[in-house]
């Protein structure tokens, strides 16, 4: 059983590898997005005169564009704020909630999640707060209830296997704690990672940072993710990014087997190899909706 969040880690090896999970080891990002957080998003912000769009909005900021991956609070008021936008919308006098109380401690607060988020709209009775709380809450509870049985991508198993001889490796997420551990658990991949460091852990650039800290070198950290963020995280501690690139996931893992993880250990990944990766991965994900 692999231990949630850092507190016990400990560097074992000179490598370290972080795996993002929903959407780069799982097939998990549409069924999350389409059956859980969306439709609890347009009954819980009152969106179902617009509900067309307001789905549009949140499979654009979460699934199909560069914020794709993006912790749940920041992408979704980010799609309140494209619909704010849209002309279709405003034609509809639909009333969009402002969720000031929301943006204001997705500011402050560093670990953005259900259980963050609960007591602090207990301390401050916040509306906002208790209206997002309510809507994530609703989203986890859904989530428990609905996905089960998603397996892992072809040839993560096989990735982690290999990884594993060399390197310590982490989930490095932004999903709760308790749902990537039931996933990993169920599929059987918890045992070749060390920890699980989800929501409740911090960012993914504050869980590397913690990591760099034990004494890896950042050209011994790797970052394997399908976002954007999952690439920021990487580069702001220094470490390398290895991309699974939306939509052609199954071939990102062969190649990441075949050869990527060979260039990582010899340490001949950096530089224009990892370069023309990045640049591959860059042209799946576009910045404007396609409505604009």
């Amino acid at each position: 059983m692999s231990e949630l969040g850092l507190a016990n880690f400990q560097k074992e090896t000179e490598f370290l590898i972080g795996i993002d999970s929903d959407g780069c080891a799982f097939d998990s990002m549409e069924i999350k997005h389409k059956e859980c957080f969306i439709p609890n998003f347009i009954n819980h912000f009152n969106l179902q005169p617009i509900s067309k769009y307001a789905r549009e909005a949140a499979e654009f900021t979460n699934l199909y564009s560069k914020t794709r991956g993006a912790n749940r609070f920041p992408a979704y008021l980010l799609a309140l704020d494209l619909l704010a936008e849209r002309p279709e919308v405003q034609r509809r006098n639909a009333n969009l909630p402002q969720l000031q109380g929301v943006r204001d401690w997705v500011e402050r607060e560093s670990k953005l999640g259900t259980k963050t988020i609960g007591p602090e709209s207990e301390k401050t009775g916040d509306p906002d707060l208790k209206q997002a709380y309510a809507w994530s809450k609703a989203v986890d509870d859904t989530v428990n209830e609905l996905v089960h049985g998603v397996p892992p991508f072809p040839g993560v198993r096989d990735a982690l296997q290999k990884m594993g001889e060399k390197a310590d490796l982490i989930v490095c997420s932004a999903t709760p704690n308790g749902a990537l551990q039931k996933e990993w658990t169920e599929h059987d991949i918890d045992q070749y990672v060390k920890c699980i460091c989800g929501q409740e852990a911090g960012s993914k650039k504050e869980s590397l940072s913690a990591c760099k800290e034990m004494g890896y070198e950042p050209e011994k950290m790797l970052m394997i993710g399908d976002a954007p963020g999952d690439m920021k995280a990487a580069q702001a501690v220094g470490a390398m990014f290895y991309p699974i690139n939306p939509g052609h996931e199954e071939d990102s893992w062969t190649r990441f087997l075949d050869e990527s993880i060979d260039r990582f250990f010899a340490g001949t990944f950096a530089g224009e190899y990892q370069d023309k990766l990045i640049a591959e991965f860059d042209k799946y994900l576009p910045e404007q909706p396609p409505w604009k």
